[in-house]
């Protein structure tokens, strides 16, 4: 039997995101894991949930452009350290060295082994928050990371964090095959 917890969201543990973006023209991180796939094919998408509060929604919104930056577990603490001071009293960039594609407003992350630029498509108020939903300009990997070509997540070693527990986790092997192990299972 279940046990029911009350109005709980128990879709943890989400990625760990450093979403990037130039703030009155300084380059600024934050450390977001409320980050969804908004459309999985072509034109991908994908969205952040941030308080209105944040220094880098400005950014984002003037410039309509965003980086998400996806750090290994050796960069916990980096990570974990531009979630913790704002942009508004921190100057965050000296942090890491950056580099940019083909977004000017999108600063990338060099250390973090795969990061995407998103150009702005939209934002949803919702009143404590804004959801900016960007499409994906372009992905970048480090070589280091790729098995044939793709993006191996036992290799990039992602952070993940968990809200339940206050911690950050990182994920284990590979268990099954997807749209293959449901395969074996005998329909009733």
């Amino acid at each position: 039997m279940l046990e029911k917890l009350g109005s709980q969201n128990a879709l943890y543990p989400m990625p760990v995101t450093l979403v990037g973006a130039l703030v009155d023209g300084r380059v600024n991180f934050i450390n977001i894991a409320h980050v969804g796939i908004f459309n999985a094919a072509a034109p991908h998408r994908i969205s952040l949930s941030m308080a209105k509060a944040h220094f880098t929604n400005a950014g984002i919104r003037a410039n309509k452009a965003f980086s998400v930056n996806l750090p290994s577990q050796d960069m916990v603490t980096a990570a974990d350290y531009v979630g913790l001071v704002s942009g508004k009293s921190v100057d965050k960039s000296k942090l890491f060295d950056v580099f940019y594609g083909e977004l000017a407003g999108a600063p990338l992350i060099k250390s973090c082994k795969v990061a995407m630029e998103c150009r702005l498509v939209e934002t949803v108020d919702t009143r404590t928050h804004d959801v900016f939903v960007g499409e994906i300009v372009a992905t970048w990997a480090d070589p280091a990371v790729l098995t044939s070509g793709r993006i191996d997540l036992g290799k990039v070693r992602p952070l993940l964090f968990d809200m339940s527990s206050r911690q950050y986790f990182t994920l284990g092997p590979s268990i099954a095959r997807c749209w293959s192990e449901g395969k074996k299972h005998q329909a009733p």
